[in-house]
């Protein structure tokens, strides 16, 4: 069902140069049958849905493939208004073969994702990580034959290099195969090292950018305070994978300090704690589209919240500082240059 015009409460932007159209706040469903079950997992996707969103990110290793088979049953006959994307490269059982990006697993990982996607094609497939034991050139070959199938709209990586997504890039050109259309990198206020060659490359490229956590895995939602237990059920205390993560970042007072920054921000600005923190990815350079992730409706609610706004400047610029970090070299060295 499309939604009514009344009921959109978000906007579009263009995926990379593939003349596609996504709405600018993306719904990541990796809490799909591993943090939330199907029923709960429904009711995120209805209200993205009918919030007038159109771009849902999943993953093949998200629940040991549950998220990818509720999506399936879920959009049902939704499914064509909908740009779907998914992930392969993460190992899903212990048999040695059933990960990377090697021709072998890519042909075993795409029709596993459309069966349980209930989808004759993918919009957007993509690497989820760097392989350093699969040749770049039959991951890129492959992941080209699945275009020239129709499997497979358009090919995009995650976690990858600079360097990495140049080669790729290179590989693709001077061969005339399918180059990856789409990057999707860890970025937010607690992780800017995504500005130094990653952003650049993408706007140079012409590359849409999907940011994954845009609040830190939790960080910048003001549920952490300096000095308090982190509150039960949250990502410090749960069982999940990234639990150590947040525990790691919560040890760091300068993290403590951004996360004070970002709530201070959103009192002035009337706003909550996540929905400036995505609302300053949303705005940046180059960026497409930030990932929203849940566990509840409530948090997926004052998520979306993130739109239809932008911080005022002056506001802008105190998290600009107050999630400043080195460049290091060479870019310090470079801009010095520049500046001269």
């Amino acid at each position: 069902m499309v939604p009514r015009e009344r009921e959109k409460k978000v906007e579009y932007r263009q995926l990379g140069r593939t003349g596609v159209r996504v709405t600018e706040l993306c719904l990541g469903t990796m809490t799909f049958g591993r943090e939330i079950d199907e029923e709960a997992s429904r009711a995120i996707l209805d209200r993205y849905l009918d919030a007038g969103g159109n771009f849902v990110d999943t993953a093949d290793v998200y629940g040991g493939g549950a998220s990818e088979e509720i999506l399936g049953r879920a959009l049902g006959a939704r499914r064509d208004g909908i740009v779907l994307a998914t992930k392969f490269r993460m190992a899903l059982g212990d048999d040695p073969n059933q990960g990377g990006a090697s021709r072998r697993h890519i042909r075993e990982a795409v029709e596993a994702s459309l069966r349980r996607l209930q989808t004759d094609w993918i919009d957007l497939y993509q690497v989820h990580c760097w392989d350093p034991l699969a040749r770049l050139e039959d991951t890129v070959s492959t992941l080209d034959d699945l275009v020239r199938e129709g499997k497979v709209r358009y090919v995009g990586a995650s976690n990858y290099t600079g360097w990495q997504l140049a080669k790729a890039l290179g590989i693709a050109a001077l061969r005339g195969w399918e180059p990856f259309v789409s990057l999707q990198p860890q970025y937010s206020l607690a992780c800017r090292e995504t500005e130094n060659e990653l952003l650049p490359l993408c706007r140079e490229e012409g590359l849409a950018v999907l940011p994954w956590s845009p609040l830190g895995g939790g960080l910048l939602t003001g549920k952490y305070r300096r000095g308090e237990e982190p509150p039960t059920e949250s990502r410090a205390t749960d069982k999940t994978p990234s639990s150590f993560q947040m525990r790691e970042r919560l040890k760091a007072d300068r993290n403590l300090a951004l996360a004070e920054a970002v709530g201070k921000v959103a009192a002035e600005a009337g706003k909550t704690p996540a929905q400036v923190a995505i609302n300053w990815v949303l705005h940046r350079d180059g960026v497409t589209a930030p990932i929203l992730g849940a566990r509840t409706l409530e948090q997926f609610d004052d998520n979306l919240g993130a739109a239809g706004w932008r911080l005022d400047a002056e506001l802008e610029a105190r998290l600009d500082e107050a999630s400043a970090i080195e460049a290091g070299y060479p870019y310090d060295f470079i801009g010095w240059i520049t500046r001269r």
